[in-house]
C-alpha cells in the first residue's frame, strides 16, 4: 500500500555543496498530486541537482523530505520504483527500433507481462505506426516522445523531467504538453525544468530557482503580482540607444528588447511616464502592456546575487 499522502514531493530545507560552492541554499519545496510544477532558472542555477535530490538520487548535506511518502534519504530504492526521471539526453539505443528499445528497458525493469506493456505503451504516446523505426532515424520530438514511452512504462505516480524539449520543434513541443496535461489529469505529478516561457505558462505553479536560491514560487500570475512591476513597451526608432537612455532615468527598473519592441519596467508609473516623455522623441511611441512572467524572470534574476561563482550545472 502506497502510504497515504496528497504530495508527491516534500522537502524542507535542502542544502548541497560541491567543494566550496554551496549549489541548493535551504530549498523547500511541495508538488501535488496531479500538479504540474514548472522547475525555472538560467543554467548553472542548481536546478538538475535540486531535482536529483528530491527524489533520492543524490544525498543532501542538510534538510529533509518526502517523495511520495518516503523519505528521500533513507527510502531512495523505493522512490526509484516509482518515479519516472528523463534527462535531456535520454539515453535510446540507435540501433534498436522503438518497440526494441521499449522492450529492452522493460526487461531492466524485470516488469512482468512486458509485452502488453508495451503495446500500451506504443498506442498511448501515438508510437504503435513506428514501432518498427530505427531510434537513429528518428526527429527530435520523436525521441522525446520514445523517451517519455520508456519513463511511463512502470507507471510511475511522478515524473521528473529535466529540460525534457531542448531542441525540440514547437509542434512536438506542444503535442508533448499535451500528453503531460493528459498525465496530470490521470494523477501522475509532474516536475519539469525548461527555459521556455510558454511552457512555464502552462504549468499550474512555478518555483524559480537561481545560484542555488528559490527565488519565487507560485502561480505565474501571483509570481507577476508580487514583483509589482508596471510595463510600457517601446516602438520605433533605435531601440538599443534608447534602451541605454531610459537606463540613466530614476524610476525605470529595466529596459529588455523584445524583437521590435522595447519593455520598459518600473514600480512608480509616474516616474516611469516622465522618463518615457523625457527620452522619447516623436520616432517613438509607447504604450503600457500587461508585465510577462519573463519581464518578472529577467527582473527576478537581475536582482539576485552569484555567490557561488558560477560553473557548470550540477
Amino acid at each position: 500500500m502506497h502510504p497515504n499522502t496528497d504530495l508527491a514531493i516534500d522537502v524542507e530545507g535542502l542544502q548541497k555543496y560541491f567543494g566550496d560552492k554551496h549549489v541548493v541554499k535551504d530549498l523547500s519545496l511541495q508538488v501535488r498530486r496531479g500538479e504540474i510544477v514548472g522547475f525555472l532558472g538560467p543554467n548553472g542555477s542548481g536546478k538538475t541537482t535540486a531535482i536529483r535530490m528530491m527524489c533520492g538520487l543524490l544525498t543532501p548535506d542538510g534538510g529533509s523530505g518526502s517523495c511520495l511518502g518516503y523519505d528521500i534519504a533513507t527510502q531512495s530504492d523505493a522512490i526509484k520504483r516509482e518515479v519516472g526521471y528523463m534527462t535531456q539526453r535520454f539515453s535510446y539505443w540507435e540501433d534498436l527500433s522503438i518497440r526494441e528499445n521499449l522492450e529492452f528497458v522493460a526487461r531492466i525493469y524485470e516488469l512482468d507481462n512486458a509485452h502488453a506493456i508495451v503495446e500500451e505503451a506504443l498506442d498511448n504516446l501515438g508510437l504503435a505506426s513506428r514501432a518498427h523505426q530505427l531510434a537513429k532515424t528518428l526527429s527530435g520530438g520523436w525521441k522525446q516522445r520514445l523517451a517519455l514511452a520508456a519513463c511511463m512504462l512502470r507507471k510511475p505516480r511522478l515524473l521528473l523531467l529535466d529540460e525534457p524539449t531542448a531542441g525540440v520543434d514547437p509542434s512536438a513541443r506542444r503535442d508533448f504538453w499535451d500528453e503531460l496535461h493528459s498525465l496530470a489529469a490521470q494523477g501522475v505529478s509532474v516536475l519539469i525544468s525548461t527555459h521556455y516561457m510558454d511552457e512555464a505558462e502552462r504549468c499550474h505553479s512555478l518555483a524559480y530557482i537561481a545560484y542555488g536560491n528559490l527565488l519565487a514560487k507560485g502561480k505565474a500570475q501571483d509570481i507577476i503580482a508580487e514583483q509589482s512591476l508596471i510595463t510600457y513597451s517601446v516602438f520605433g526608432g533605435e531601440l538599443t540607444s534608447l534602451s541605454e537612455c531610459l537606463k540613466r532615468y530614476e524610476g525605470v527598473e529595466q529596459t529588455v528588447i523584445f524583437g521590435q519592441s522595447l519593455h520598459v519596467s518600473g514600480k512608480e508609473e509616474r516616474a516611469l511616464l516622465h522618463a518615457l516623455h523625457s527620452a522619447c522623441d516623436t520616432r517613438f511611441e509607447y504604450r503600457k502592456i500587461a508585465t510577462s512572467l519573463e519581464d518578472v524572470f529577467i527582473y527576478i534574476m537581475k536582482h539576485s546575487t552569484d555567490n557561488f561563482g558560477g560553473g557548470d550545472e550540477h
